[in-house]
């Protein structure tokens, strides 16, 4: 992987927006809960991109179009989850207008439970046909691969690296790479797609194989630390947070896996946009999607410390990173992977319990 170059020029609008976003009032920021006294000039954004990055991406907003907005964060305890149930808990007096998800397969669930409201967006057909669902519920950008961190100094030879998922369950690396717990964020995503590929029983196996060969932490970022640090050789992560480690000088090297000739290819998952059925600011949720759906948004995504990939091809990727052109990316089915969350969800609770 190409060493990351400085982001003195392409930061320097998302800088811009900081300092803009220091110099306002905090009140528009307020996570605690999203204020049920409306005014014309609102909308409120629930977000699970960390706010880190999301935050200057509707400060901007703000901005621009004076449209005040309330948005309300998850937290790293419950990911998105806790969001996806908030608004469950709401249907009957909706308190949101855009659902900002940062994967996919909770979005399809509220679809499914008849929260979400069709809509058209301006700049829909720049998106590629997978980011976007074919009943209009929902729109994809800005996503993160999964892949394998390699500590370079544990593993000095590129020909030596592991190149596939199911390396995890190789003995060669019994005790020496490292995956988050199965049961929040990307990798609960990424588990209800092997349930969809392999069914139950090869889920099963790849888990319990996994579970006995690997070390399991308990998200993303620890895995990706005890690889960065050498505690093990590599680990299974989101890009975000591999970059993240490059960032911070860490002997990081990015393997996209299951990517070669002939293989299923790396998954990919996006962020997501939702409207809210009976949004009580519902022009204004349509204005913030439109803009959150931008190139420009897109770009500053990828600029950021999240290193978001853009989903359209022909936009800047993030520094060292390819774009989705150089790189085969898995077709994914999401209504099956949908169908397997729960089933899968369930099977991974009783193994992981046991451990």
């Amino acid at each position: 992987m190409p060493s990351l170059r400085p982001f003195a020029g392409r930061l320097t609008t998302l800088l811009m927006v900081m300092i803009l976003w220091a110099g306002c009032s905090s009140e528009s920021s307020d996570s605690s809960g999203a204020a049920r006294t409306r005014q014309a000039g609102e909308v409120v954004v629930y977000t699970a991109l960390d706010r880190q990055f999301s935050e200057p991406i509707l400060k901007l907003f703000e901005e621009r179009t004076g449209i005040r907005v309330r948005p309300v964060y998850d937290t790293e305890a419950v990911k998105t989850v806790g969001l996806v149930n908030r608004l469950l808990a709401e249907r009957q007096r909706p308190t949101c207008d855009v659902f900002w998800n940062n994967e996919i397969i909770h979005t399809i669930r509220l679809k499914r439970e008849g929260l979400t409201e069709a809509y058209d967006v301006p700049n829909a057909a720049s998106l590629p046909v997978p980011m976007r669902d074919p009943d209009r519920h929902w729109y994809g950008f800005a996503a993160r691969a999964r892949v394998l961190a390699i500590n370079t100094d544990r593993l000095p030879d590129p020909a030596t690296h592991p190149a596939r998922v199911a390396d995890l369950t190789d003995p060669r690396w019994k005790g020496r790479a490292g995956f988050a717990k199965p049961l929040f964020g990307t990798t609960t995503t990424h588990a209800a797609i092997i349930w969809a590929l392999d069914g139950e029983q090869g889920a099963l196996n790849f888990w319990r194989r996994t579970l006995d060969n690997g070390i399991m932490y308990a998200g993303n970022a620890q895995a990706r630390d005890a690889a960065a640090d050498g505690e093990i050789d590599w680990c299974l992560t989101d890009t975000d947070d591999a970059v993240g480690a490059i960032m911070d000088g860490k002997p990081v090297r990015i393997v996209y896996p299951d990517s070669g000739p002939g293989e299923i290819g790396t998954v990919l998952i996006p962020n997501t946009l939702v409207l809210v059925r009976n949004a009580p600011n519902r022009d204004n949720g349509l204005a913030l999607i439109d803009f959150l759906l931008s190139e420009e948004v897109e770009e500053l995504l990828a600029a950021s410390r999240s290193a978001q990939i853009p989903v359209r091809s022909h936009l800047i990727p993030p520094d060292g990173l390819p774009g989705l052109g150089a790189v085969r990316m898995m077709p994914v089915d999401w209504e099956a992977v949908a169908d397997a969350l729960l089933p899968s969800q369930t099977a991974l609770h009783e193994l992981v319990e046991r451990r």
